[in-house]
């Protein structure tokens, strides 16, 4: 049996740009004037120092999902935090449920897997997507953000963007087309 995974300094900081990718694709606009990613990630980055004695896991994909989870956890306080507004039962909805989705979102990104080899190989796509990302255009990566991670439809990216349908189909075309020539099939 092998020990728990030792959660350093350095450790997480090889997450943090993959944690703040997770961040925006979940800041709505009106949630994004008010809280800055990096705020979030930081705050999910000092929860899990503060609590790393309490990581019992023993692989990277375990430490991933768990700090995924503070991070969770920080979003949904975020949301509440800057969405306080006077409690109406017809809006209650779950929180986490649309967060747990974007993180499978980019997940799917950067592919699936089913050997331990490719598990390794799609960790490390995870922690270069962000790089990948910046690597686009603006356009290119505003149109992959909020069709492929924050989940809108091409009529609602279009819409957001300014642009036509067509146009932001072609900027998603070329942008994975990118994302593949960066991340490699």
């Amino acid at each position: 049996m092998t020990d728990p995974l030792n959660v350093d300094d350095e450790m997480l900081e090889r997450f943090r740009e993959y944690l703040k990718l997770l961040v925006h694709s979940q800041l709505d606009s009106l949630l994004a004037r008010q809280v800055d990613a990096s705020d979030i990630v930081q705050q999910t980055m000092l929860n899990a120092t503060a609590n790393a004695t309490q990581f019992q896991g023993r692989s990277e994909a375990e430490f991933l999902s768990w700090l995924q989870q503070i991070l969770a956890n920080n979003l949904i306080d975020a949301r509440r935090y800057y969405g306080r507004a006077k409690r109406d039962v017809a809006r209650s909805r779950s929180l986490d449920k649309p967060i747990f989705e974007s993180f499978h979102r980019v997940d799917v990104l950067a592919q699936s897997c089913s050997t331990p080899s490719q598990h390794a190989v799609k960790s490390e796509q995870l922690l270069r997507l962000p790089a990948a990302l910046s690597a686009l255009s603006d356009t290119q990566r505003e149109a992959v953000v909020l069709h492929h991670l924050q989940g809108l439809k091409l009529a609602e990216t279009a819409k957001r963007m300014g642009k036509s349908e067509s146009a932001v189909c072609g900027l998603l075309h070329r942008g994975l087309k990118r994302l593949h020539e960066i991340l490699g099939d």
